[in-house]
């Protein structure tokens, strides 16, 4: 059975992290089986995203047993690290956006694969953790880049030095989660964002999400330049004449 499965139906594309028994933590052959499933991403019968987790425990970062076990730990998790960071890259990058569910545990690169989601859904239970430092590793699956652009630069040195645990409603006033839903909320939660988003403009979401995540690394102008140049073929598609003559028709 694969660490990670997607299943696509009715154009809602869901990434489920199967490892329970292992708190959904990856291993090398886990990171292949993400890789593969956002592969699977591609195609216009996509039109929005789920990422979740069986379990108690939504992804508690790499498989520390598996590094051990490696006949050179170093190789190992230089192959890990590198396949699971470009899964999660390409995910983030898909034109479709995505929305994360997680509850119990977010810990060390379980950090990683929840930002790659656009809007993230926490179980009000859910603790976040860095982990690393406790085991003597550092940040990897894009973690040193997304967690300050999320929660500040300062927030996040305080929370990768200091083993701090984050709670919920904490991981929501950082600016680190979404929002915050009771526990036997979080799947219909999820499952109501990707339907809405499916049923609307998932281009239009889908560039919007380009836009402000490729930001970061352009200059202002740049942005400004692509904004036009992306608004200007956007109202040629069919998706916005239809929707410009539903609002316009009012």
């Amino acid at each position: 059975m694969a660490a990670v499965n997607l299943d696509i139906a009715d154009g809602v594309a869901h990434i489920v992290l199967t490892r329970p028994d292992q708190a959904n933590a990856f291993d090398l052959p886990a990171a292949r089986d993400m890789a593969a499933a956002v592969d699977g991403l591609a195609g216009d019968d996509v039109r929005a995203i789920t990422l979740t987790a069986q379990g108690k425990r939504f992804c508690a970062g790499g498989d520390v047993r598996s590094f051990l076990a490696a006949d050179d730990p170093s190789v190992y998790l230089l192959e890990l690290a590198t396949v699971l960071e470009a899964a999660l890259r390409a995910l983030a990058d898909t034109p479709k956006p995505v929305v994360a569910g997680v509850r119990g545990a977010v810990a060390g690169a379980g950090l990683g694969v929840m930002l790659s989601a656009d809007v993230i859904i926490a179980a009000e239970s859910t603790k976040f953790v860095m982990a690393y430092p406790g085991i003597g590793m550092t940040p990897d699956c894009g973690v040193s880049y997304l967690v300050p652009r999320a929660i500040g630069q300062q927030r996040a040195l305080e929370f990768a030095l200091t083993g701090r645990v984050l709670t919920a409603p904490e991981a929501r006033d950082w600016g680190l989660v979404t929002t915050v839903v009771a526990d036997d909320e979080l799947e219909p939660a999820v499952e109501d964002m990707a339907r809405t988003w499916a049923d609307s403009a998932p281009a239009a979401l889908g560039q919007a999400k380009r836009l402000i995540r490729g930001a970061w690394d352009l200059t202002g102008p740049q942005t400004g330049a692509d904004e036009s140049a992306t608004i200007a073929a956007a109202v040629t598609t069919d998706e916005a004449q239809r929707l410009v003559r539903a609002f316009t028709s009012r």
